[in-house]
């Protein structure tokens, strides 16, 4: 099994989530973070004064899949997650990590059946 955790731009959340209902992803986590990486953050201007955000706010999507399902779902996400034809800097990055072990709290399951 794999953990596959993306981090993306609000606004293509939407996109993600539907382009991964539609080849069978049944669940995902989503949270709010704030980060940055070669953007470096942007100028922004406050009653009259610039300042600079270095922490730019971002979705985290994490989804735990078969090792069958990873491949797909790390190709989704990248399509749905990319800003136009080429992309753009700030569109994300995915991490992929082996999951050892799923517990569904409900039922006891366990392995790619809590999944």
């Amino acid at each position: 099994m794999k953990m596959i955790a993306a981090v993306i731009k609000h606004f293509k959340l939407d996109d993600v989530r539907k382009a991964l209902t539609e080849i069978g992803v049944q669940g995902m986590t989503v949270i709010e973070v704030k980060g940055f990486g070669r953007q470096k953050g942007h100028m922004e201007v406050y009653r009259g004064v610039e300042y600079e955000v270095k922490f730019l706010p971002k979705i985290k999507l994490e989804v735990a899949v078969s090792d069958e399902l990873a491949d797909k779902v790390i190709n989704t996400i990248a399509e749905a997650a990319k800003s136009g034809e080429s992309g753009e800097i700030g569109d994300g990055k995915i991490f992929v990590y082996d999951l050892q072990n799923t517990i569904r709290i409900r039922t006891g399951e366990r392995g790619e059946e809590a999944v």
